[in-house]
């Protein structure tokens, strides 16, 4: 969709919207289903990245302490958990610049990544920058959607990192797309952007051929010791136009509340819910004990009539049709 467009919708009276966008998600979508999905950090801190917003960057002095790449029956038992506790994807985050084909590091991700494709669950990876080899390996091991969001406009992305560019990530992207891997790509709210720039940032991501399989959207959780450490939260109602816009624009790609959503009260995901949002990341840590949060967000599935979605892991992205993504003009 266009900025025009986008912006038209934004502006609309907030039940005018949500009306539209429900209706595009009940022609669209499941109207009671929600993909449960589970992100395990198998690399935490240490990243030379200087995304602001990170806790993990080494350039900024934060409670995060650096860990090396987790060994693999220590993913699998995670992995092994989420599945038990109703996640139907696993995904994987390692805070690296990126991944290169032959080093060890790769291989060993790729190993990790065979052994949990077995346990039948979609499995989401997100290790930085790509190349083509990269995406292909990924790929064959099993991976079935990579996770790289965009963050924010285009125009503003500047702002929040230096240490490489907007364009970098498209080329990623676009690696994953000729590569047969579906694309989780979102952006994050509170980043110090105006209205315009959000607008800016789904008119790319609507734009992307195929659109992404997934679109989180994440509200910046503010950590201590990063440049975005006082920058205030994200309006409820911000969230929820934003969750309604983006459901309009990309009518079959889930919609996932991501970080952020444990500030919201139990009124406001239900209100993201009915909105277009149909994927949450939940439980806070994956142990094999009784998790609170988890049975919290069991809970209010159950209260609101909802059930999980199953995996699929022969998907498809969305609107697919050959051509290569729209890029935007950058500033």
């Amino acid at each position: 969709m266009t900025f025009q467009e986008l912006n038209e919708l934004y502006h609309l009276p907030l039940f005018d919207l949500i009306q539209r966008s429900r209706k595009v998600h009940e022609d669209n979508w499941p109207a009671a289903e929600v993909q449960l999905c589970t992100l395990l950090s198998i690399k935490t801190g240490g990243c030379s990245e200087d995304c602001s917003y990170c806790a993990q960057s080494a350039r900024y002095n934060t409670d995060v302490v650096p860990e090396r790449l987790m060994e693999k029956c220590q993913i699998m038992e995670r992995a092994e958990a989420a599945r038990k506790s109703g996640s139907t994807r696993f995904c994987m985050g390692a805070a690296w610049r990126g991944v290169r084909e032959g080093t060890q590091r790769f291989e060993q991700v790729l190993d990790i990544v065979r052994d949990v494709s077995k346990l039948g669950m979609e499995v989401c990876v997100t290790l930085g920058e790509l190349g083509p080899s990269e995406a292909e390996k990924l790929k064959e091991a099993g991976v079935t959607a990579y996770n790289h969001n965009i963050d924010t406009s285009p125009e503003h992305y500047p702002n929040i990192v230096t240490t490489h560019t907007f364009q970098d990530r498209l080329n990623t992207i676009r690696n994953v797309q000729d590569a047969g891997m579906s694309v989780c790509c979102g952006g994050i709210l509170g980043l110090g952007e105006s209205t315009e720039d959000r607008l800016k940032m789904l008119e790319v991501i609507s734009e992307f051929n195929p659109q992404p399989e997934s679109i989180p959207i994440n509200s910046l959780m503010p950590m201590p010791g990063t440049p975005m450490a006082e920058e205030q939260g994200v309006d409820v109602f911000d969230v929820v136009r934003i969750i309604a816009i983006t459901r309009i624009a990309a009518p079959k790609a889930k919609v996932r509340l991501s970080a952020g959503r444990t500030n919201l009260s139990e009124e406001a995901q239900t209100l993201c819910f009915f909105a277009g949002a149909n994927s949450i990341f939940y439980g806070d840590k994956l142990l094999t004990a009784k998790n609170p949060a988890i049975e919290k967000d069991l809970a209010l599935i159950d209260r609101l009539g909802m059930t999980p979605q199953k995996p699929n892991r022969q998907l498809e992205a969305p609107g697919a049709d050959g051509s290569r993504p729209a890029e935007p003009q950058l500033a």
